[in-house]
């Protein structure tokens, strides 16, 4: 019995194992594995699959509505022997999320919500996967193409699976696909009915190694698809190999080009025009060639074009299709007029993604352009200048003075910059590209960020960065001049883009203005909140009703809620986390949670079709999800790194899907392109088999199951309203939609357009205006900061102004009548007021300018009537201006300074009411070339020294001197060129000082030796060295230790009792210093004086006979003599005077006393005062050179003594031996000691 069991277990076994063989080898074509709970599924992770830095601001980028795109993975050679094609089966598309390392080139997971950030493309950084156009903000025509890399994936352990299944246990393991019908119990996916789609494959034959695309649709209406196709090398970090592909059928069929472009031209990037899709620009590698292909028929013929630098960037004009900026690597920006076929340069050192084309009718031409240039570190200018004529003559200075690195924005009516202030940046704005004038902003609001969110409806929204805010930013809304921003919504979530950007949780809701979405912190939780009237009242978003599987979720606010992540794609090919359409009004997709807080787990897909008031589950799973048919039906792509075949459409707003195959073997999916425009009804999703495969392009054509073009019978009208209300913004908006299920091709802008009725004004259609604050009753009050003023700036340029009554009405809102008097503004007279908040500066922000240029100084008046208001500007020179009004002096007041110095600069506003006056202090300099430190080389301990400095040139205006004495950290500052310092021990000691003006800094240094006491004797040189003294440092110190060494050798006095210095200057002279051995011997010091003395008189005595002499060079033969008492001892020698004098006041007396006595002895022997004197034979007279004794020790006390100085004039005629110098004159260059 057991062994019959045995058999028949055995045998049905059998039976399984070959049922599984036959539908593993069949099942790339029909046969399918479903995999129940118990199941166990194949994990795959993806290495490194990110997508790349997109940009969807630029000019040159076609809209990214255009198109689509999924990313996924490939298999790696691990992962492909597996899960092949002939392998893989249904129950392989499960829901495993790519768990992506984080790369350089690709998006980063936020790790507050999860969504994905641009990040900048690094050539150098190894990259998986890239779907990628070139990042620009100033506009890349690359954003027309598709750009994708693959790289493979590897197998991981049953582990993982545990982890997924733990994370996701909530749900059952049946509902993979998430697809549910309303109504309908839980149901197997076998029981989906599977439809298939019209498709065609075309392989890409020979680009097997091949890991980048880039795809490109021409046109509307053009049936044109260009594929670039590379080989990035990673460890080269540049493209070896390149194909390009061209199809004429919508993608059904491909040609290779390679013949056309060159079989050795390597490309590396794509470009479209963006007014005129039928032109590409294909550029070459620049590490091969730097080269431009040009195609003006949609990519059939090409020209080839030279290129003298390497683009970076490209920047489109927004209307002229020909004109195209280009941004070099080296800062330089290049134009051409001709599509590229030349180009001329415009202006170098061009801040990057800061030059802007000009709009016409604000513009005063259509051939500018707005760009800021770097001036030096931490300084730029914005300049306007024409296209082709940037010369310095051609440009204008819309604002005069420097602004902050990286400031300038260009955006529609608006010119935003900022500008230094006294340490901080202020903004400023101007409006129809008047006048600049500075951003006002609640008080205390103390900036750290701004940024420009959006000008659209002529009305500003900027996000900025409180003093006391790290990762959220408070939203703003302005007045339609830009100038005056209030409050709308605190702490909004932001995290890091690319290139430093900051990216801001806020989406605005397409189709619908006033809809805006917005993650706001509180309490340290994430939270969704949604308006209706932009930005006046927010609310949570209210949580579905049911699950997916229909159970009823228990959910209430505040407590929960439903989260959405609200990062838009960057990738014009990618669906995002969140999306809607203009054609698709009420519609809105994102991927969300239910719960306390938004969190990055157990993320699913949520729809709504009433612009946010009521949300379904869609998916438990992350699917990209995309509008087909104007947004008439949906279509859902998996998010896996495993092959699939199957997509999900919709045809009631999400409702329920119908499941399509759109190929026969699974296909691992890097990308969809769809047909441009918003009619999308053919798409082509690009792949690979396998990591060794052809990259396969399936085309599917969604016209087939449409099956005629749509009726006003298909259509039914849908109500915008706010939970019931049905006024919003001051209107009644009424839209048209399909009918659900109904299966029609929607017109282009047919049956789309909204009606509309407006409603009477309410309280709720005001905001509070500029310094009021909205209370818990609704009602508008001002701040504790804030003054109500009878006047506003209006009245400085005009008679009248709008007097507010703490409330104003939204510019998009359009309620009429009802309560519009009583908050609106009322138009008054400008009453007579005395000018206050004057406003006194220089365009440079600083308090600072230099000799001889011009400086700007800018005037503002708060408050006061500006065209009754006079305007005086003392400069402090002796010249003064005056204005009849404000606005003559809108551009600055100019002026220059001829002398250096401090000037008071002063404005006084002046009317018949009273005056108003601000000062400020300007420091007027010259350029500081050089600073030179003068002081005695030996010096004596414990006296004190005098250093001095010479500045080049002299007269620079205010000068900050800056000592360090040896090795101390904190300097001694000064605003003398002298000081005097004591040193208080013996050896070398360094002295360096730097001289500060303006903005310059020059240091010099120098030793300074001190000893106890020491010797010194000038030397001069025969006149022959004067004529090869060239005058620079080096030379002098070669020839003081040519000099040292020779009176070493003749005198034998020792090398380190010695040194010598060749002074500065014509006619050549030096100093030798003769000081105390290092380790002097035992003795009084009486005799340690004489033994210096000693070591003087021989050096002397060798410089008289002649001994001192080198040569030069051969035939130049230079002596070297003792001359005139040398000065260099420069100390404080009061106490030795004071003690000399008594010595010679004591000798007088005793030889006046001792005279007295002989002539009182003698007096009567000697009759007369007759003298005799003997005459002496003539004796050699005996030249005795200048000597200078100092500090010899007293040895009664401390205290230190001095000997008259005794300065000899000798006779050069008589001896012959000294040099005839008859004008010595010293330079105050610091020499150097030997």
């Amino acid at each position: 019995m057991e062994t019959r069991l045995g058999h028949c277990l055995f045998i049905i076994f059998s039976g399984w194992i070959w049922l599984f063989i036959i539908t593993s080898i069949l099942g790339g074509t029909k046969a399918e594995v479903r995999c129940i709970p118990s199941c166990q599924q194949p994990v795959v992770e993806a290495l490194s699959r990110e997508t790349s830095a997109l940009d969807l601001t630029n000019f040159g980028a076609a809209p990214a509505e255009e198109f689509l795109v999924f990313l996924d993975g490939f298999p790696s050679a691990d992962g492909d022997e597996k899960h092949n094609a002939a392998e893989l089966t249904e129950s392989e598309e499960s829901s495993f999320k790519v768990h992506a390392r984080s790369e350089e080139t690709g998006p980063q997971r936020d790790a507050l919500n999860g969504n994905q950030k641009l990040s900048h493309p690094s050539s150098s950084a190894p990259r998986a996967f890239t779907s990628k156009v070139n990042e620009n903000s100033t506009g890349d025509g690359r954003n027309d193409s598709f750009f994708v890399e693959n790289d493979d994936m590897t197998a991981t352990g049953d582990r993982n699976v545990a982890s997924w299944r733990r994370s996701r246990s909530a749900r059952s393991a049946e509902t993979w696909s998430g697809f549910r019908t309303e109504g309908v119990d839980d149901a197997s996916v076998s029981d989906q009915v599977e439809f298939h789609l019209t498709s065609s494959t075309f392989a890409l034959t020979g680009d097997t190694a091949h890991n980048q695309a880039m795809v490109h649709w021409s046109g509307q209406n053009s049936s044109v698809i260009l594929m670039l196709t590379k080989y990035y090398d990673l460890n080269s970090g540049r493209v070896t190999e390149s194909s390009l592909w061209r199809s004429t059928d919508y993608g059904t069929t491909y040609e290779k080009l390679n013949e056309k472009v060159g079989t050795k031209t390597i490309l590396s990037y794509l470009y479209v025009s963006p007014n005129n899709k039928r032109k590409i620009m294909l550029l070459t590698d620049p590490e091969v060639e730097s080269s431009l292909l040009i195609s003006l028929d949609e990519g059939a013929s090409y020209q080839k074009h030279s290129l003298a630098f390497d683009i970076l960037s490209l920047l489109f004009h927004p209307e002229q299709e020909d004109w195209i900026l280009a941004y070099s690597h080296n800062q330089k920006l290049y134009v051409s007029i001709e599509f590229g076929k030349r180009w001329q340069l415009v202006h170098d050192n061009v801040v990057p993604n800061r030059f802007y084309w000009s709009r016409l009718g604000l513009d005063k031409e259509q051939g500018m352009i707005h760009l800021e240039i770097c001036v030096s570190d931490g300084r730029s200018q914005y300049i306007t200048c024409k296209l082709q004529n940037c010369s310095d003559g051609n440009k204008s200075k819309p604002f005069p003075g420097f602004i902050n690195p990286n400031s300038l924005v260009v955006q529609d009516e608006y010119v935003f910059i900022q500008v230094p202030v006294g340490g901080q940046s202020v903004h400023y704005v101007s409006y129809k590209r008047n006048a600049f004038y500075p951003m006002k902003l609640p008080k205390y609001t103390i900036p750290k960020d701004l940024q420009i969110i959006s000008t659209d409806d002529s009305q500003v929204v900027a996000a900025i960065q409180d003093w006391h805010q790290n990762d959220s930013y408070n939203l703003y809304m302005s007045e339609s001049r830009g100038l005056f921003l209030t409050l709308i919504l605190e702490d909004v979530v932001s995290s890091g883009g690319p290139e430093d950007n900051i990216m801001i949780d806020l989406y605005e809701v397409a189709g619908i203005k006033g809809v805006f979405l917005s993650n706001k912190v509180v309490e340290n939780q994430v939270k969704t909140y949604i308006t209706y009237n932009k930005g006046r009242d927010w609310r949570l978003l209210q949580a579905p009703a049911t699950d997916l599987q229909g159970n009823q979720v228990y959910c209430e606010q505040p407590h929960c809620s439903l989260h959405l992540h609200l990062h838009v794609s960057e990738n014009p090919y990618a669906s995002g986390n969140i999306v809607s359409k203009d054609s698709a009004p009420g519609v809105i997709v994102a991927s969300g949670v239910v719960g306390p807080e938004l969190t990055n787990t157990n993320v699913s897909i949520f729809i709504t079709s009433d612009a946010g008031n009521s949300w379904r589950e869609v998916f438990q799973e992350e699917y990209s999800v995309f509008f087909l048919n104007q947004g008439g039906s949906l279509v859902a792509i998996r998010h896996t790194p495993l092959p699939i075949r199957h997509i999900w459409l919709s045809f009631d707003e999400g409702r329920n899907w119908d499941k399509y195959s759109f190929t026969s073997s699974p296909l691992y999916v890097d990308g969809v392109l769809g047909e441009p425009g918003e009619d999308i009804l053919i798409m082509t999703i690009f792949g690979h088999f396998s990591h060794r495969s052809e990259w396969q392009l399936v085309k599917i054509d969604f016209r087939s199951i449409f099956q005629q073009w749509c009726t006003s019978e298909d259509y039914l009208t849908w109500q915008l309203h706010n939970e019931g209300e049905v006024c919003i913004m001051g209107m009644k908006r009424i839209f048209q939609k399909l009918r659900a299920n109904v299966r029609c091709v929607k017109a282009r802008d047919q049956y789309i357009s909204q009606m509309s009725d407006s409603c009477l004004c309410t309280e709720a259609d005001f905001v509070c205006d500029y310094g009021f604050e909205r209370q818990s009753d609704g009602s508008c009050t001002p701040a504790f900061w804030f003054v109500p003023s009878a006047t506003s700036r209006d009245c400085v340029t005009g008679d009248s102004f709008l007097n507010t009554t703490g409330y104003h009405k939204t510019l998009s809102n359009n309620c009429t009548e009802g309560s519009l008097l009583k908050y609106s503004p009322r138009q008054q007279k400008c009453p007579s007021q005395a000018p206050r908040g004057l406003q006194l500066l220089t365009s440079e922000g600083t308090l600072m300018a230099t000799l001889e240029r011009n400086v700007t100084f800018l005037v503002f008046l708060e408050e006061g009537l500006g065209s009754m208001t006079s305007i005086t500007v003392d400069f402090g020179d002796g010249t003064t201006i005056s204005y009849n009004n404000i606005s003559s002096i809108d551009d600055g007041v100019k002026h220059i300074y001829s002398k250096v110095g401090i000037y008071q600069v002063s404005a006084t506003a002046t009317n018949s009411l009273g005056f108003d006056r601000v000062i400020l202090y300007l420091h007027v300099s010259c350029q500081l070339e050089q600073v030179q430190l003068s002081a005695p080389l030996v010096v004596v301990k414990d006296k004190a020294v005098n250093f001095t400095t010479a500045l080049r040139p002299s007269d620079v205006g205010t000068v900050t001197y800056f000592w360090w004495f040896d090795n101390k950290t904190e300097p001694v500052v000064t605003l003398d060129g002298a000081i005097s310092f004591t040193f208080s021990k013996e050896g070398s000691h360094s002295v360096t000082v730097q001289a500060s003006a303006g903005n310059t800094f020059h240091q010099d240094q120098m030793r300074v030796a001190v000893y106890d006491y020491f010797q010194s004797h000038a030397l001069a040189f025969s006149s022959n060295l004067d004529e090869l003294n060239p005058g620079v440092s080096e030379w002098r110190e070669d020839i003081s230790r040519v000099v040292k060494s020779y009176i070493v050798q003749v005198t034998a006095i020792s090398e380190d009792q010695l040194l010598v210095t060749v002074l500065p200057g014509l006619p050549t002279t030096a100093e030798v210093f003769i000081v105390p051995e290092r380790r002097s011997r035992e003795g009084a010091m009486d005799e340690k004086w004489a033994h210096v003395d000693q070591l003087s008189k021989v050096l002397l005595s060798a410089l008289n006979q002649d001994l001192i002499q080198f040569t030069l060079k051969p035939g130049v033969q230079v002596n070297v003599y003792a001359t005139r008492q040398s000065p260099a001892p420069l100390v404080d020698s009061s106490d030795s005077v004071h003690s000399s004098t008594a010595v010679i006041m004591l000798v007088s007396v005793v030889l006046m006393g001792l005279a007295v006595f002989v002539i009182y002895k003698f007096k009567r022997k000697i009759p007369g005062m007759n003298t005799y004197t003997a005459e002496q034979p003539d004796k050699e007279q005996e030249v005795i050179p200048a000597v200078t004794s100092i500090a010899v020790p007293n040895p009664e006390g401390d205290k230190l003594t001095s000997l008259d100085h005794v300065d000899v004039q000798l006779d050069s005629k008589s001896r012959g031996y000294l040099p005839s110098h008859t004008d010595i004159k010293l330079s105050d260059e610091a020499p150097h000691v030997f």
